[in-house]
C-alpha cells in the first residue's frame, strides 16, 4: 500500500498547487505509515522528473506518450488508470485545479469510486482516516470517510498545505509508456484554461499586508503601504476595499479573489469574514490588527493586536524601519 501524488505541470514547470499536494502526500504517508510516490503525465518530462528525484519519495513515474502532449481528459484518464492498476496505491492525491476537476472524477469512476474533493485536512480516529472538507465557504467542516477498499481518490485545496515542508531525499525515476491509441482520445484539445492576467501574483508572495474596510478611505492607504514597504511585503485587500475601487481587483484575497499561503500575513482592519479567511488560511503566521477584540479574524490569527490601526500601523512601520527583518 502506498500514497500516489499526481503532479500537475504547465509550460515545462511544476504548478504551485502540485508542490502543496506533494507536501500533503508526504504528511499523509507519515500518518498512514505508507511510502509515497509521485506521477506526472505528458511529454518531455525528463527535466521535471529530475526535480522530483531529490525528494523523499519511493519512486517517480514519468508517464510519457505523444498523445499526452496536449491535455485531454480521455488521455490522462487512460494513462493514469493503467499506472494505478499496476502499482495499486491506497490513496491517490491531486491538486484541486481546473484540470483535476475535469478528469479526476472520470478516473475515480473507472474504479467504482468517487473523488473526495477540495480537502483541507484529515484526521485519524478509531483507525479510520477521515478527510475534512469545508462547506458554505468555510462556515462548516465535514469529515468524509471513503468506503472500504482502494484506491481512495482525493483532491487537495490550494493553500491548505504549505509547499515548504516537502522533504528531501532520493527517488528512483521510472519512465512509463501507456497503451494509448488515437481512437481513445475523443476530444480535440483546445487552448489550456488561462486565468485573467494579474499585475501581481499574490500566491507567490512570502509576505503580505492586507487591508480591510477599517482603513475608512483610500486617502488612508498610505500608512498601510508604508508598513508593507517596511516588511518587504505585497499589499493586498479584502473585497470591500477592492469593490470601492481603493485598490485594484487583482489585489483581492478571498474566495472570489486570490488564494494565498505566505510565510507572513498581516491583516489590518479586516474583520475576518469567512469569504476572506478562505483565501488566506494557508498562511504560516497570521498577525491581526483590529480595534474590535471580538472580530472573527482573531480566531485564525497567531498574534492579535487590539487597538486603533491609525496608531499601531505607523508605529510598527517606524520600528521596522529602525530594525528591518
Amino acid at each position: 500500500m502506498s500514497v500516489l501524488v499526481v503532479m500537475e505541470h504547465r509550460g515545462g514547470e511544476w504548478r504551485r498547487p502540485a508542490w502543496e499536494t506533494l507536501a500533503a502526500g508526504q504528511q499523509l504517508g507519515a500518518t498512514a505509515g505508507m511510502p509515497v510516490c509521485a506521477a506526472a503525465a505528458g511529454t518531455g518530462l525528463e527535466k521535471l522528473a529530475e526535480q522530483l528525484a531529490d525528494k523523499r519519495l519511493e519512486r517517480v513515474y514519468a508517464i510519457e506518450h505523444e498523445l499526452l502532449g496536449a491535455y485531454t481528459a480521455d488521455g490522462f484518464t487512460a494513462a493514469l488508470e493503467g499506472l494505478i492498476r499496476q502499482i495499486r496505491p491506497y490513496y491517490v492525491l491531486f491538486p484541486h485545479t481546473y484540470q483535476t476537476r475535469d478528469f479526476a472524477p472520470k478516473l475515480a469512476a473507472r474504479f467504482g469510486r468517487v473523488l473526495v474533493s477540495d480537502v483541507v485536512a484529515w484526521r485519524l480516529e478509531g483507525g479510520r482516516l477521515g478527510f475534512v472538507r469545508q462547506l458554505f465557504q468555510g462556515k462548516l467542516n465535514a469529515d468524509v470517510y471513503a468506503a472500504e477498499g482502494e484506491p481512495t481518490f482525493v483532491s487537495v485545496q490550494a493553500g491548505a498545505f504549505a509547499s515548504v515542508p516537502v522533504a528531501t531525499g532520493s527517488a528512483e525515476v521510472q519512465r512509463v509508456t501507456p497503451q494509448l491509441e488515437p481512437t481513445m482520445i475523443r476530444a480535440r484539445p483546445g487552448a489550456p484554461f488561462q486565468e485573467s492576467r494579474r499585475s501581481v501574483d499574490l500566491s507567490a508572495a512570502e509576505r503580505i499586508v492586507a487591508v480591510g474596510r477599517g482603513i475608512k478611505g483610500q486617502q488612508n492607504l498610505k500608512i498601510v503601504e508604508e508598513l508593507a514597504e517596511a516588511l518587504g511585503a505585497e499589499l493586498a485587500a479584502s473585497r470591500p476595499v477592492c469593490d470601492n475601487g481603493w485598490l485594484p481587483m487583482d489585489r483581492q484575497v478571498g474566495s472570489s479573489g486570490q488564494v494565498v499561503a505566505p510565510k507572513l500575513y498581516v491583516a489590518v482592519g479586516i474583520s475576518g469574514a469567512i469569504q476572506h479567511v478562505v483565501g488566506m488560511k494557508g498562511a504560516r503566521t497570521v498577525v491581526a490588527i483590529n480595534k474590535d477584540r471580538e472580530a472573527p479574524i482573531f480566531e485564525v490569527a497567531d498574534y492579535g493586536i487590539v487597538g486603533d490601526l491609525f496608531e499601531i500601523v505607523p508605529a510598527l512601520a517606524a520600528a521596522l524601519r529602525k530594525a528591518p527583518i
